[in-house]
C-alpha cells in the first residue's frame, strides 16, 4: 500500500515531468517556429496537441502542473522544501507563490486544450482585467509582479551558485549542474519579464494587454537577437533538467523545528 506522503511525492515527480515537456517544447518552438512562439503560451500547448497521443499528454500535463503548483504552495505555507523561517527562508517561500500561480495558469490553459476546441486568446489578459476591476486589484497584481521578480532573482542565484544540486540525488547525470545553470538563468530572464509586466499593470497603470504569461514573455524577446537565442536554448536545457529532476529530485521532509536548514547552515 502506498501512503499519502508517497503518493504526494509521485505527484510532484509527475509535475516535474510535465514541466520537462512544457519547457522542452517552449525552447524548441522558440528556436524553430516563429509562428508558434508568436502565439505565446497557447503555441506551446498547440504544439503538444498536434503530436501523436497529444490529448493524453495534455491531460498528464494538467494533473502534473496542478501537482507542481500545489507543491509550491506547500513550500510556502508548510515549508515542505525546508527553506527555514528566517528572513532568507521566507523570501524564498514567498517567491514560490508566484511560481504556484503561474503553474496553475499553465494547467488551466492545458485543460482548455485537452477538453476540446480552444477559443484561444486573451486568457491572462482577461483574468488580469477581472482582478483590476476589484478595489484592491491593482495592488494585488503589482505585488504578484514583485513576487515574480523575487523568484527571478532566486533563479539567477541558483544558476550562478549551483545550490540546486543540494536537492538532487548523487545518481543524477554529470551534466545536471550545467543543464540547471543554463536553465535557471533563462528562467530568471523570463520570470523577470513576467514580473515587470505585472508591475507595469498594477502599479504604473499600463493596460492589461501588457500582462505576459510564460510563452508571451519569450515571444516578447524575439527581437532581441542573442538574448532571445540564449534564453530559448536555456529554456530547452531547463526542460531536460526538469526531466532529470522527475527522476532524481530529493523531496525534503517538513522541518518541524523551523530552524535554518542544514544545507544552508
Amino acid at each position: 500500500m502506498v501512503d499519502k506522503s508517497e503518493k504526494f511525492v509521485w505527484l510532484v515527480r509527475v509535475g516535474y515531468f510535465s514541466r520537462a515537456i512544457l519547457y522542452t517544447v517552449l525552447g524548441l518552438i522558440a528556436l524553430t517556429s516563429a509562428g508558434q512562439i508568436s502565439r505565446g503560451t497557447e503555441g506551446i500547448f498547440a504544439a503538444v496537441e498536434s503530436v501523436a497521443l497529444g490529448q493524453f499528454v495534455l491531460w498528464v500535463m494538467v494533473v502534473g502542473l496542478c501537482a507542481y503548483a500545489l507543491f509550491r504552495l506547500a513550500s510556502t505555507f508548510f515549508d515542505i522544501e525546508n527553506n527555514g523561517s528566517d528572513a532568507k527562508g521566507w523570501a524564498k517561500r514567498i517567491g514560490h507563490v508566484g511560481s504556484a500561480i503561474g503553474h496553475f495558469a499553465l494547467a488551466w490553459t492545458a485543460y482548455e486544450f485537452a477538453s476540446g476546441p480552444n477559443s484561444g486568446g486573451g486568457g491572462a489578459q482577461d483574468a488580469a482585467a477581472g482582478v483590476m476591476s476589484m478595489s484592491f486589484g491593482p495592488g494585488l497584481l503589482g505585488l504578484l509582479g514583485v513576487a515574480f521578480g523575487v523568484t527571478a532573482l532566486f533563479q539567477l542565484k541558483k544558476a550562478i551558485s549551483g545550490e540546486f544540486m543540494h536537492r538532487i540525488s548523487s545518481g543524477a547525470p554529470s551534466a545536471t549542474r550545467w543543464l540547471g545553470g543554463l536553465g535557471y538563468g533563462a528562467r530568471a530572464v523570463v520570470y523577470g519579464v513576467i514580473g515587470w509586466s505585472l508591475v507595469q499593470v498594477g502599479f504604473l497603470s499600463a493596460g492589461t494587454e501588457q500582462v505576459k504569461t510564460l510563452g508571451n514573455a519569450v515571444a516578447s524577446l524575439a527581437g532581441e537577437g542573442a538574448v532571445f537565442t540564449i534564453t530559448a536554448v536555456g529554456l530547452l536545457m531547463f526542460g531536460l533538467f526538469s526531466l532529470v529532476l522527475a527522476r532524481y529530485r530529493i523531496i525534503p521532509q517538513l522541518d518541524l523545528d523551523r530552524e535554518v536548514p542544514k544545507f544552508r547552515a
